[in-house]
């Protein structure tokens, strides 16, 4: 399974710069949970790494810094008895991670302005329904 992982057209991350650590998964597994090494924790160094370029490292290393541990991320998965499927699912986590870190920021925001009629229409509303309103009160003699 040592084989690259593609981000997108623009990043592919070489397997040797991802790390792969096993370890006994808790939950149901049966008499097999307690010999089966199945969760897998997948490790990747942004901040080191090569197959970034250095302004995708930049916005990855800013946007995932709530998660990084000395500029490194892991991700465990643990929710499938199988470790082939953890490590799938592992992959598939880091490369959504990524692929959203990396991805370039949304365009920004152009303030627009009410028109003059769009903010007469809302008075002229409210004016009759606050009219609405006045006429439903009784006197309260």
């Amino acid at each position: 399974m040592a084989e690259d992982l593609k981000i997108s057209d623009r990043v592919v991350i070489p397997a040797a710069e991802l790390r792969e650590r096993f370890s006994r998964s808790s939950g149901p597994g049966g008499q097999g949970v307690n010999t089966t090494d199945s969760r897998v924790e997948l490790s990747f160094d942004v901040e080191r790494s090569h197959a970034l370029p250095d302004d995708l490292r930049a916005r990855a290393l800013d946007r995932l810094s709530a998660r990084l541990v000395d500029g490194i991320l892991t991700i465990a998965a643990s929710e499938h008895r199988a470790q082939l499927a953890n490590r799938e699912a592992a992959r598939a986590r880091l490369a959504a991670l990524l692929r959203e870190a990396v991805s370039p920021p949304p365009p920004p925001r152009r303030p627009t302005k009410m028109s003059k009629g769009a903010k007469q229409r809302r008075l002229d509303s409210k004016k009759h329904r606050s009219a609405l309103k006045q006429l439903r009160r009784g006197s309260h003699d």
